[in-house]
C-alpha cells in the first residue's frame, strides 16, 4: 500500500550545492523538487557530508560563592562547618524587599571574589532554621563566623551598608 502511494514520488530531481561553511569544511545542501523524475533511474543517492565545526563542552567545577540551602544537614555541611565566613539570608518568596536586597548583597558577595560566601534560605521552606535564629522578620540577614552568630541586620540596605557589613564580617 505504501509502495503504490509513493511510487510517483520515487525518482525526484536532486540538486546538490555546495556552499562553503568555514574556511577548511564545506556543507553540502540538498534540494529536493516533489516533481517525478522522467529516467527510469536517477543515480545512486550517495551522501558524504563533512561534519560542522567540532563544539567542545568542559566539565570543569565552578565555585558558587552564593548557594542555596536544601535542608538542616546542607545548612550544617555548608554554613556551620565552613572555613570562610558565610552570610545567610533568609527571604520568603513573597517579600518585595527580599527580591531588592538579594540581588544587590549576591553582587557585593560576588565582588569578594570567595572570601565571603552567602547561603539563601526560604522561611518557607525551613521554618525550622528561621526560628532557631529567631527571625521574626524577612529579609533578615546574619553573618557567621566559625559556626557563630556575629553580625544580623533586618530590612533592605543600600550598597554601601552592605559593603561596610562584608568588610566587618572578612576582617582585614
Amino acid at each position: 500500500m505504501a509502495q503504490k502511494l509513493l511510487r510517483p514520488f520515487m525518482f525526484l530531481r536532486i540538486k546538490h550545492l555546495s556552499v562553503p561553511f568555514h574556511s577548511q569544511s564545506s556543507l553540502l545542501l540538498c534540494r529536493v523538487s516533489a516533481v517525478p523524475c522522467n529516467v527510469t533511474w536517477c543515480g545512486p543517492l550517495s551522501f558524504t557530508t563533512t561534519p560542522a565545526a567540532r563544539r567542545t563542552f568542559s566539565t570543569t567545577q565552578v565555585f558558587r560563592h552564593t548557594f542555596n540551602i536544601q535542608d538542616g544537614d546542607d545548612f550544617q555541611d555548608r554554613v556551620l562547618k565552613s572555613q570562610k565566613p558565610v552570610v545567610i539570608d533568609f527571604h520568603a518568596q513573597w517579600c518585595g524587599p527580599c527580591k531588592i536586597l538579594g540581588p544587590r548583597l549576591e553582587k557585593m558577595v560576588a565582588k569578594h571574589q570567595g572570601k565571603v560566601l552567602m547561603a539563601k534560605v526560604d522561611i518557607d521552606d525551613h521554618t525550622d532554621l528561621a526560628l532557631e535564629y529567631e527571625v521574626s522578620a524577612v529579609p533578615t540577614v546574619l553573618a557567621m563566623k566559625n559556626g557563630d552568630v556575629v553580625d544580623k541586620f533586618v530590612g533592605i540596605k543600600d550598597e554601601d551598608q552592605l559593603e561596610a557589613f562584608l568588610k566587618k564580617l572578612i576582617g582585614p
